[in-house]
């Protein structure tokens, strides 16, 4: 009479059919996933059965930009952001969030039995707390955006070497290349289907975007325009300058971070220091807290640490 197996390898074995069955669904999963993936947002709505036109009326619309390319709205610099940012808030639609957030931020201080003070404290951060968070979407999406420059370069230079023309390169582009930049050629390529010179299109494009790296590729297909020669070398030239730049701008990151991390750590220390006595210690300060001098020392305290941030940001900030 032959032994059964231990228990043990049974368990073993079991979890590892268990294991293999999960492996194949989500693998299955993500290869479905990945066949109807589209690159960029001019694909997912040119899959909504909607015209090529429309859709470029559509995307600008969204952003801020009229036919013409032209940033539209009630505060242009504000509209700016707006199409800076890629995001679809229309020419009002952040006036939308300003009113929003002061309205909110001003009821929270109301409601929290807050002085006329601290009410209009929470109106003034609810102007400002939206314009900083578009700021940071500005500068995530620039930079990667301009990470994706080379590699868009490339693909045009390869598709150049091809014979294919400029117009047909850019829709290349336009079809491989995710968002942001995927959406942007297709934005730049359509106008130029539409009838507008490449060098204009191009020029619109580094508008949308707002880097230096991409009025140096503006300036290639203009200069080619003018004066004729091989774009396809040009543009690799310009690629290889783009990527040096990139390059450069990373090296430097990394011999700032030390400042930035010291910053980073000289603004929350006080901050987190005060919380948690506040939370440990409530009695700790006393009667003192109330006192009006107490208020105008934190004032001072308070100027002092932004313009220690004003000189630290100075020292460890650097453009390429």
């Amino acid at each position: 009479m032959s032994a059964s197996p231990p228990i043990e390898l049974i368990y073993l074995l079991a979890f590892c059919a268990a294991f293999l069955a999960l492996q194949c669904i989500v693998g299955l999963g993500r290869q479905a996933s990945l066949k109807v993936s589209v690159a960029n947002e001019r694909l997912r709505r040119m899959q909504k059965d909607d015209a090529q036109d429309v859709v470029v009326a559509k995307m600008k619309k969204a952003r801020s930009l009229g036919e013409a390319g032209n940033v539209e709205g009630l505060v242009l610099w504000l509209n700016q952001l707006v199409a800076y940012s890629g995001l679809p808030l229309g020419p009002y639609g952040i006036y939308y969030a300003l009113a929003g957030t002061s309205f909110a931020l001003s009821a929270f201080a109301f409601i929290m039995h807050a002085g006329p003070i601290w009410i209009l404290t929470g109106f003034v951060m609810g102007l400002i707390l939206p314009i900083f968070i578009l700021k940071y979407l500005v500068a995530r999406r620039r930079e990667k955006a301009v990470s994706q420059l080379p590699e868009s370069l490339n693909i045009i230079v390869r598709s150049l070497a091809a014979g294919h023309p400029v117009p047909v390169s850019m829709g290349l582009v336009a079809r491989e290349m995710p968002d942001p930049l995927g959406s942007e050629f297709s934005i730049a390529s359509d106008e130029v289907s539409f009838g507008s010179s490449t060098s204009a299109a191009i020029q619109r494009l580094a508008d949308r975007v707002g880097h230096d790296d991409f009025e140096l590729f503006s300036a290639m297909i203009r200069l080619q325009e003018r004066t004729g020669g091989n774009l396809a070398e040009l543009l690799q030239s310009s690629a290889k300058t783009i990527k040096e730049r990139q390059t450069m701008r990373l090296r430097i990151k990394a011999c700032s971070a030390e400042g930035r991390v010291s910053a980073l750590i000289l603004n929350a220390a006080p901050l987190i220091m005060f919380l948690l006595i506040r939370i440990a210690a409530p009695d700790f300060y006393g009667d003192i807290s109330q006192n009006p001098t107490m208020m105008k020392a934190f004032i001072g305290v308070a100027i002092w640490m932004v313009i220690g941030n004003l000189v630290m940001r100075r020292m460890i900030n650097f453009k390429i």
